[in-house]
């Protein structure tokens, strides 16, 4: 059985560069946020995969957390905490994808994410974490060593589901409480926190079935083969509720956004005359034609209709 002072020593005992604000703070809000999402099952394999979770949970615990001006920059713990050692050997470890390596700091998530597969702890710290009771221990030791004053308030935060991942997901649905909320973008992390959610968000509201065709197509590992398809680009809109989004499949995604196929005010499907398909085959667009799409279950989710009217006068092409 392996000691556990070793583990909670090197844990209360990081390295920190020093910065003008005092010492940096994104190593322990890193592991912060790995324990928190060990705690909801994320990461049952010790992978964490650098995804719109990861980064949006590390996102809102330093919110919660940190006072200073630290920029809270979720790829420079990634990298450094590999830094950190229990018994002369890292307990952290960056894997790279297929015909890639990491060899320093990539500053950039959009570039991370096409470099790095995941992240994983050593077997032994990740199998001494596996243990409910003594997770709980180091999360409470890692608060209470490097963010004293902010123990309770976190703590209060996390037990009523508050904080900038949880209100953001609520801004993205267009739940009531969130609508009056003016969530700024200001970094790219940000954006990738809520394009991720837009694609993940949207399909969940429409149940993983495409509003025009109804095919609904999964797999048991997770996956879907539904897009979120943005109504008005956010490029044009910076809008990524779910009122801008559609569920298509993937060749209906294609047509709506060069124009061919549109949605009417009263949820009707339209078809561009440039249309050219066999209309006789099984899935032709030409049978969908009239038919009204298929809605949320909530209306605070269907689609804006004067966003609808901005694709069909600004893009469609009837």
């Amino acid at each position: 059985m392996s000691d556990p002072s070793k583990f909670l020593y090197a844990l209360t005992h990081l390295n920190r560069a020093p910065t003008k604000f005092g010492k940096a703070p994104h190593k322990p809000v890193l592991l912060l946020t790995l324990l928190e999402l060990m705690e909801s099952g994320y990461a049952s394999e010790n992978r964490f995969y650098p995804d719109t979770e990861l980064v949006g949970v590390f996102q809102e615990n330093w919110r919660l957390l940190v006072d200073s001006a630290n920029h809270p920059d979720f790829t420079q713990p990634f990298y450094y905490l590999q830094s950190e050692k229990i018994d002369g050997q890292g307990y952290w470890a960056l894997i790279a994808m297929p015909g890639c390596q990491v060899n320093a700091h990539i500053k950039s998530i959009n570039k991370l994410i096409s470099v790095v597969n995941y992240g994983r702890f050593s077997d032994e710290l990740f199998l001494f974490l596996s243990d409910a009771a003594k997770r709980a221990q180091v999360r409470r030791l890692l608060i209470e060593t490097y963010f004293p004053s902010k123990a309770g308030e976190f703590v209060t935060h996390k037990r009523k589901g508050e904080g900038y991942f949880h209100d953001l997901e609520a801004y993205i649905l267009n739940a009531p409480e969130a609508r009056k909320k003016i969530i700024k973008i200001e970094t790219e992390e940000e954006v990738y926190v809520r394009s991720g959610l837009f694609k993940r968000l949207v399909p969940q509201v429409y149940a993983q079935t495409c509003a025009i065709s109804g095919m609904q197509l999964g797999s048991t590992f997770g996956h879907t083969f539904v897009d979120a398809c943005h109504i008005v680009p956010f490029s044009v809109s910076h809008d990524d509720r779910v009122t801008n989004g559609l569920a298509l499949c993937p060749n209906i995604h294609r047509a709506f956004d060069r124009g061919l196929i549109a949605i009417g005010d009263d949820y009707s499907v339209l078809l561009s005359s440039h249309i050219r398909e066999k209309s006789e085959h099984a899935y032709s667009l030409t049978r969908f034609e009239g038919e009204r799409m298929l809605l949320p279950e909530h209306k605070s989710a269907w689609p804006d209709v004067e966003l609808l009217r901005w694709h069909r006068r600004e893009v469609f092409r009837g």
